[in-house]
């Protein structure tokens, strides 16, 4: 709180204290921003409070339930009061229940949908109170593969991450009918190496796992933060998550049928579910976890296409030059 105020601002983080949140709120205070951290677990805040202020900017950590909007009006309202007005907010807070739907308890289904879907809503709500009056700024939804294709044992956040794509979509059209200068992104995640499949409620025998190949938080952090710096609708990070979004717009029965046969062991390690360190679903996981799960060894640190996604200016910029250099040849020989 003693560093000189952000020029770029302040920008708030949900679900910050831990895996891709953590990655992303490190990443956006290396930039330069401010950031305000919301999420349940004070270990996890006075850690990344302490990641924010490391990088010589300010920070905040909010104690804060997303699913009830209450609390996080009013953790907005005290942002603004301790940091100044809200120019970046990033929806990332989730919870799940790795299960089989029929053997999944209804008040946990509920309860992963109010924290993963709700909590979207309840933070755009908030940052939106305040962005339109002033008519900037930007809310950046971080969304998944799965918002566009279901997988066995994740009902309740694959259902959360479709619902929350809907949303989104409605929002934006609402905000380009008002004419309104504030921006709504989402960028949809690969499986990542974050502490999710190590406190998630489960009813397996074998510790959870993401669906390879397994990307690291910071190289997808560092795509979020690109889009905070360039603004645009929709961006799909890593080769995987391509794959999965246009496979389902052409084979999804096919994607059907693989799914059911590959789906659950993929999902599961050799381990007992019972070394996993507890369950976040209701009550946050005491300590400070960080950013990264137990997959490291497995984990890409980035890939082709997420370095495409980080030069696409660099890119865009080489090809114009070499679309400019070929109409010149052109021309050039016709003359001749």
């Amino acid at each position: 709180m003693q560093a000189t105020p952000s020029r770029r601002g302040v920008a708030v983080v949900t679900g910050g204290s831990a895996g891709l949140g953590r990655a992303v709120v490190r990443t956006l205070a290396d930039r330069g921003w401010d950031v305000a951290v919301l999420a349940r677990g004070r270990d996890g805040l006075a850690g990344a409070v302490r990641d924010v202020a490391a990088a010589g900017r300010r920070a905040v950590g909010v104690p804060c339930d997303v699913s009830e909007h209450e609390q996080v009006e009013a953790a907005a309202d005290r942002v603004e009061e301790l940091l100044g007005p809200v120019e970046v907010w990033v929806n990332d807070a989730m919870t799940s229940v790795f299960s089989p739907f029929l053997e999944t308890a209804p008040e946990d289904f509920e309860r992963a949908t109010r924290v993963t879907y709700l909590g979207f809503v309840n933070g755009t709500r908030a940052a939106l109170r305040r962005m339109v009056p002033r008519d900037r700024g930007q809310v950046v939804q971080i969304g998944s593969a799965l918002a566009f294709r279901g997988i066995p044992l994740q009902a309740a956040y694959c259902g959360s991450k479709h619902a929350m794509v809907g949303f989104t979509e409605s929002v934006i059209t609402e905000l380009l009918h008002q004419g309104s200068s504030v921006h709504v992104s989402m960028v949809h995640m690969p499986g990542m190496n974050t502490t999710q499949f190590g406190w998630v409620r489960t009813t397996l025998p074998k510790h959870p796992q993401p669906v390879a190949p397994i990307y690291q938080p910071e190289s997808c952090a560092a795509v979020v933060a690109s889009v905070v710096d360039r603004p645009r609708r929709n961006t799909w990070v890593g080769e995987p998550t391509v794959g999965t979004i246009l496979g389902n717009r052409t084979v999804a029965p096919l994607l059907d049928r693989y799914l059911a046969k590959t789906g659950i062991s993929g999902q599961q390690t050799d381990q007992d579910a019972s070394t996993m360190v507890g369950e976040n679903l209701y009550e946050p996981v005491p300590g400070d976890h960080g950013a990264h799960g137990e997959f490291d060894d497995r984990s890409w640190r980035s890939s082709p296409q997420i370095w495409t996604l980080l030069h696409r200016r660099v890119l865009a910029g080489a090809a114009l030059g070499a679309a400019a250099l070929t109409a010149g040849l052109l021309a050039r020989g016709a003359r001749r």
